[in-house]
Parts: structure tokens; sequence; C-alpha cells
């Protein structure tokens, strides 16, 4: 009996498809290029074409490195390699509904222009920094925001019960991961009450971030309990060999005034229910007022791009006497980043707060797998006399990834950056404080799929009174750490082998 559920699991089949799929390609190539010579000479110059393209591309110089490489090593095989997987922009039917409904979000953003002239007054060169995200993610900079800091998920999902609660109009959650357990049991008896009393529920959830958590009918079963529910791009193993442009984002919102972001998502190792790497340590922060309008847009755009609905989105919008009761705490400025627009918005933001630091930053990052233009960012912040310091992972969640960060390391320390492991546990968090004035809390890996591929959001903040409590949470968290030398980087010629390889192939995997 058991066997039998393991085999017509959902991911069984979708394994067993995949592996199907794989070998039968390898075996159509293979008789393919043994049988004419000419066949193999074909594929050759497909190769060389394809590199020439590569190398005319607007995209990211480590992932046409490791691309050429790849197709230099498997000059047969190479190129159409490239042709199944090399495409990393999402499909033409998931830009051409998401820039419509993206269309009709920016009609609706009224920008107030004098709210960046305030910030220009106090910092030329962070008024710059929020017009940027403004028109390059469409999101403006808000007052009238209150901003709660939580160093720990289970300290934030205390939080998130009674705001629940509270709901009158509707609540949206968008998570990468929904898993079943006591975290999403406690949030989902709250969400049925509230269906039952006529609140509009919505879930959204990414399909391979739950594949492996969640059964097959779970929309069916929320939508019995009134709950609307929405899998994101979903998986065809079939149509699809690469698993490209996931929903990474942690949005929950409730009445359009309340909003929560950041690395945490629903389940059980999140709020430190379940070990599974040690002390999970993850951050979120809740926004009260104006800013919280943003991740509202944020969420309906995403939805009405994939579901029959087609809300009037000025429906959502929560009374001004709720924005004028909250009490102002800085600027607040909620961003998302998107595979459609070929900015990189998150790694932008990343460089930007490195560019004008003046005394120092504070990462925390659960992996470390980066460019050469973050690499320059880093390593210059560090040469002017900002005290640059990472916190990565003391346990891994994935053992390769854990090796290609700790390859990342060398070159950084050398530079005076420096780097700690969080000692008793894994470190999930997403976020960056600088100058004991500006802060970002999100969803944005320092990897190749966050900062490139995926749909990301985060919240970016200047002079808000969360900024000294994220602080203060890197310093302890740093004081509970082990801080990283070069000596800890030593590798035979092997093993730096290794990792050059790795760091090559990082981006396109």
């Amino acid at each position: 009996m058991k066997l039998f559920k393991i085999i017509n699991s959902r991911v069984f089949l979708i394994t067993a498809l995949i592996a199907i799929q794989f070998f039968w390609v390898m075996f159509f190539l293979v008789k393919l290029t043994s049988y004419r010579a000419w066949i193999n000479a074909a594929f050759t110059i497909l190769s060389i074409l394809i590199v020439l393209f590569i190398i005319g591309k607007d995209e990211n110089d480590s992932y046409k490195i490791g691309w050429i490489i790849l197709i230099m090593l498997l000059p047969l095989f190479g190129g159409l390699f490239y042709l199944f997987l090399g495409n990393k922009r999402p499909s033409k039917g998931m830009r051409i509904k998401l820039n419509k409904e993206h269309n009709k979000v920016i009609e609706l953003i009224n920008t107030d222009e004098s709210v960046i002239d305030q910030i220009g007054k106090l910092d030329k060169r962070a008024s710059g920094t929020f017009k940027y995200l403004q028109e390059r993610s469409s999101c403006p900079v808000y007052k009238n925001t209150e901003t709660t800091y939580y160093p720990l998920g289970e300290l934030m999902y205390k939080d998130i019960l009674p705001e629940l609660s509270k709901a009158q109009h509707f609540i949206f959650l968008e998570y990468f991961i929904v898993e079943e357990g006591i975290m999403w049991n406690g949030i989902l008896e709250i969400l049925t009450k509230k269906a039952a009393e006529g609140v509009d529920v919505r879930i959204i959830f990414d399909d391979i971030g739950s594949l492996f958590v969640l059964p097959g009918n779970f929309a069916r079963k929320m939508e019995k309990r009134g709950i609307k529910c929405m899998a994101f791009n979903k998986y065809r193993p079939i149509l699809s060999l690469a698993m490209n442009n996931r929903d990474h984002r942690k949005i929950m919102v409730i009445d359009g005034h309340t909003a929560f972001n950041g690395g945490i998502n629903l389940a059980d190792e999140y709020i430190n229910k379940k070990k599974r790497y040690g002390h999970w340590k993850d951050t979120g922060i809740r926004l009260k007022g104006d800013a919280a309008w943003s991740f509202t847009l944020m969420f309906l755009e995403m939805w009405n791009a994939f579901t029959k609905d087609q809300d009037t989105l000025e429906d959502f919008k929560p009374p001004i006497q709720c924005s004028e009761d909250v009490k102002n705490d800085g600027f607040v400025q909620p961003f998302s980043d998107s595979p459609l627009d070929d900015e990189s918005i998150g790694e932008n933001t990343y460089i930007e707060l490195l560019a004008q630091a003046k005394s120092y930053v504070y990462i925390f990052t659960p992996y470390l797998i980066i460019d050469s233009e973050m690499k320059s960012a880093l390593c210059m912040a560090a040469k002017r006399g900002v005290d640059v310091r990472i916190v990565t992972p003391g346990i891994p969640d994935k053992k390769i990834i854990y090796r290609l960060t700790r390859s990342n390391y060398a070159p950084l320390l050398k530079n005076g950056v420096k780097i700690y492991e969080y000692t008793p546990g894994f470190i999930h968090a997403k976020s960056y404080v600088c100058d004991d004035e500006f802060a970002v809390i999100g969803t944005i890996n320092m990897d190749y799929r966050s900062l490139y591929l995926h749909f990301e959001c985060g919240t970016f903040m200047y002079r808000t009174h969360c900024i000294m409590s994220l602080k203060k949470d890197s310093l302890e968290t740093i004081a509970k750490s082990r801080q990283i030398n070069l000596c800890d980087c030593r590798q035979g010629f092997f093993g730096r082998l290794f990792d050059s390889v790795l760091r090559v192939f990082s981006p396109i995997f």
C-alpha cells in the first residue's frame, strides 16, 4: 500500500517523466550522431553559431561564459543543450499576460514627487536610489507607514495570526513554499473562518517550491474551504526541461493596510517547530499604512495575469483614514524584481548600498554565489574602509551549494570583507543594513537565480526605526557566528579545480 502511494504520487510521476524524456533525447542524439558523419559536422556548426549568438546577447557575462565552456566541452550536444535549456527568459505567453496587468498597475500608481524631494534634502544620493526603484520597479516611496522588524520567523508568526483574525475585506498570500504542518494549520484555521465570513481569501504558491510538500489536490482542497488558490507556473515535464522563473516572493496582505514581507515561507522549519539544519534563522518585516498598497498591487498583478478574475484594482485600496491613523516612520519603498524587464533591480539595489556606504554594511544571505559585478562592489566598499560583514549558514541545506558559497570566500577575504558562518544552524534571511540609515529586507538571495531568474520582492527603507533593530540583530547574530579566515579556505590543487568548475557552471544551473 505504501509502495503504491509512492508510485502514485505527483513527485514520483514527474520524476519518472523527466527521466524518460532525458534518456529518450540522449538515445536519439547518440543514434543520430553515429549514423552519418555529416550530421556530426552539422551539430558542430550549430554549436559554433550558438556560441557566436551567446557572445552577442545582452546577458550576464558569467552566464555566457558558463554556456560557452559547456559547448566547447560538448561540441556535438552543447548547442542542442542550449536550445533546450539556455533560454532563461519567461515564455512569450507569460510575458504578454504579466505585461498587460503591469500596465494596469502603472496607470493606477500615484507617485508623490514631494516625498523624493524630502529625501533629497536629507541625502541627494539616497533620493536617486529611491527614484531608480520608483522608475524601474513602478513602486513609489511612501511615508505614513509603521515598520516592525522580526529577527525570527516564530516572532513574526506570533503577530501574523492576530492580524489575519482582524481581516474584514481581503487576505492575499503569495509564497514560494507552503507546507502542511503547525504553521500552516494555524493560518489555515483562520483563513477558513474568514472565508466563511465573506472575506476574500486568495493564495498563490509556487508549483516547484511546494512540489515536495503539498499534495497534488491542494488547490481543490482550498477551494472547498472557500479559499481561492493558484499554483504559479505549473511544471509540466513533457513540455518543459527547465524550471526557471519561479515565484520566490513572500507576501501577505490584509485589507490593503497591513503587509508582511521577508524570507519566511509558510513551513514549520521557518518557525523552528521542525529541526532540519539546526536553528533556522530568518527575518521579516510588517508594514502598516500606505506602503502596504504596493504589495497589494504586486499580488493582484500576478493573480489577474493567470486567473479569469479581472479585478478593479481600486476596490482593494484601503480608506484614506487608515493611513492617517498611522504614525510616520521614515521612508518605505516596497519593490519587485522580475525577469521580464531585463533589469537586475535586486542586485543593483544591493550594489548601490555598497557604493554609498560610509561606515558599515551588514549582510545576511543563505547563499553567496555572486557574479563579478557584485564581487567588485563588495571588495571596493571594503577597500574604502567600509566595515562589510556577511553572515552565511553554519549548517548548509544543500552541500554542493554550500561548497560553491565557500568557494567565493577567499577573494572577498583578501580584500577586507569579513565573513561569518552562523554556528547554531541555517540562516535563510536576506537582508542588508547600512550606516544606521538604510536597510533592505526581502526575498532576494545573493545567487544567480534570485538576482536574474525569479520573481522577487523586498522592502527598501530609509531612516525607519526598525533599521536599528536590524542592526542590533545583525551584531547579536555575528556574535553567535564563527568568523572565517583565509586559512579556512585553503584547498589542494584538485579542490581549487573543483571549486573553479562549480563557479563557472553555477549561473547555468
